[in-house]
């Protein structure tokens, strides 16, 4: 027929538009070029024990040295908290605006971006509207196989708040979104790994796209912190350290093993993804006692259960809409180009471990590996002063392939060469003469540490840096960081029972057995997630919230 050389010439068209200008790799960090592994072996008497990472299987870049270490400004520690504080801001406007519920009617009634065409997909839905099924045999098209889940997407996609939030994400939050997935990059082997391990569903790592957007930085309005956005007394209960020095919330790695067993423990007691996903967001009890008021016995539950939960308005709004803001992240992140998205992934981190046995500021440490500061930050972000903590020992993660060498450097620098700067938050009343007299040093050195500081308009609790360089600095030099009370639980208040335990019972049963929340039941008793229990210990069970 002689539509057909017209098929031909369309399809010969879009072929080419699909395959013309190929991109390149992907981008290195600014400054940063790729090195080799570096063969030396670490010394064997040396203390500083050197560990390769092995979180990537995959080649790629990671913030390597330079011939020499930008001295610049604009590797400031105050520059560059300016710079995160910034970002995070960025990020926040749009999780505060996704987190507040319906999406505003000027965006749902939007136009939604033109999806850039997919090669061969022009021609066949030409070929489809001439000659119907058949026409997508005649030109040799297949059937395009979609992308798979190991989450229920399929009977959910064409829930109204899922088709709300695809638009949300398209429209609204579109310029942040694309960053967050570009971020996904560097984080999402290690954590579909991590959730492999405890046979959980591995497109639950979509959840730190509507938490934080892949910010190790991000502190919202309810001072949760991290990607994972743990409040602090969940976090320690998971076994992250949370202190003045290190913020394990930050970590992506750390923060990650604690996030993947709290969402087991939810699946294990809630029995359904979607539900254990909701209590992640609103917590158990809430949870439980939706499901309590649903009609009739509640035999089993699953996946629906959320959405007859929803439904029913039994959740605050933000948890009705939980759920559906995952399945459309998911849809989104599972195939980008469909949806308008032109994302270049950021490349897996990988690097070696060192272990620092005292107070070190990370622009030194990035000075021994010949890197800069923010390639630094970005592998430590849970140093929160960027200094390691004096007098304890830590781990400090360093490019691959510089570990041996950071660890030799470090042992023959001087003491007095550790600390650059300390960090000092204002009191109440204190000026920056103040300030100055108290560490010895010019305010003029203290203007030139921190760009843009106003000195008349101290705030109580700003965070100023002082120049420290070529001295000792006595753990007294630091001053305290202002930190958030948090309430503790009483171990006065009254008591439902106890429970002696029984063989093979773990504290998850328990918690379920008597309807309270896991966190309740071990903050009731003094326990953590690591505390082992053993037949005959009697726990104290608390009081139904």
């Amino acid at each position: 027929m002689r539509l057909f050389p017209r098929l031909s010439v369309a399809l010969a068209a879009v072929l080419g538009a699909a395959c013309g200008g190929g991109r390149g790799g992907g981008v290195s960090p600014a400054g940063l070029t790729p090195v080799a592994q570096d063969t030396a072996t670490a010394l064997a008497s040396s203390p500083f024990a050197v560990r390769p990472s092995s979180t990537s299987t995959s080649t790629s870049t990671s913030p390597a040295p330079s011939a020499e270490p930008p001295a610049s400004s604009a590797e400031s520690p105050a520059v560059l908290a300016t710079r995160a504080a910034a970002d995070s801001a960025a990020d926040q406007r749009v999780l505060d605006s996704l987190h507040r519920g319906r999406p505003s009617a000027d965006s749902l009634n939007a136009p939604l971006p033109a999806k850039p065409p997919i090669k061969g997909e022009e021609v066949e839905r030409e070929a489809v509207q001439l000659f119907g099924p058949e026409g997508r045999t005649a030109i040799g098209a297949a059937a395009a196989p979609g992308p798979t889940f190991d989450i229920d997407v399929s009977s959910f996609a064409t829930n109204r708040r899922v088709l709300e939030y695809l638009e949300f994400f398209q429209v609204d939050s579109r310029d942040r979104f694309e960053i967050w997935l570009a971020r996904l990059g560097r984080y999402q082997g290690m954590i579909r790994e991590r959730l492999r391990a405890k046979r959980l569903p591995e497109d639950l790592l979509y959840l730190c796209l509507i938490e934080s957007g892949f910010s190790n930085t991000a502190v919202s309005r309810a001072k949760a912190v991290g990607m994972w956005q743990f409040m602090a007394s969940t976090a320690r209960l998971y076994g992250l350290t949370v202190d003045p020095w290190v913020d394990e919330r930050r970590d992506p790695f750390r923060a990650t093993e604690a996030a993947v067993n709290y969402l087991a423990d939810l699946r294990e007691r809630l029995g359904s993804v979607y539900l254990a996903a909701a209590a992640y967001n609103a917590g158990v009890g809430r949870i439980e006692r939706g499901i309590d008021r649903l009609p009739g016995e509640q035999d089993s539950v699953d996946d629906h259960t959320f959405f007859l939960l929803s439904d029913r308005r039994y959740l605050r709004r933000e948890t009705r809409d939980y759920v559906p803001k995952l399945i459309a992240a998911s849809l989104i992140a599972k195939q980008p180009d469909r949806y308008g998205f032109d994302v270049e992934p950021l490349s897996p981190l990988e690097f070696d471990e060192v272990t620092i046995p005292d107070a070190t500021g990370l622009d030194v440490v990035a000075r021994l590996a010949d890197t800069t500061v923010s390639a630094l930050l970005e592998l430590n972000p849970q140093f929160v002063r960027g200094v390691t903590p004096p007098g304890r020992s830590v781990v400090v993660r360093v490019p691959r392939g510089v570990g041996t060498r950071v660890a030799e450097r470090y042992d023959s620098l001087p003491v007095t060469e550790r600390i650059t700067f300390v960090d000092h938050y204002v009191s109440r009343g204190q000026t920056l003469s103040d300030v100055a007299k108290r560490y010895r040093v010019s305010v003029t050195m203290i203007e030139s540490a921190n760009p843009g500081i106003r000195s008349r308009a101290l705030r109580v609790g700003q965070r100023v840096i002082i120049p420290m360089s070529g001295r000792v600095v006595p753990v007294s030099a630091w001053s305290v960081p202002p930190e958030t009370r948090y309430r503790r639980v009483s171990s006065t208040s009254a008591s439902a029972g106890t429970h002696r335990v029984r063989s093979g019972e773990t504290t998850s049963e328990i918690a379920r057995r008597y309807r309270v929340s896991l966190t309740a039941l071990l903050n009731y008793n003094g326990l953590t997630m690591g505390s082992l229990i053993r037949p005959g210990d009697v726990l104290k069970i608390p009081q139904k919230q």
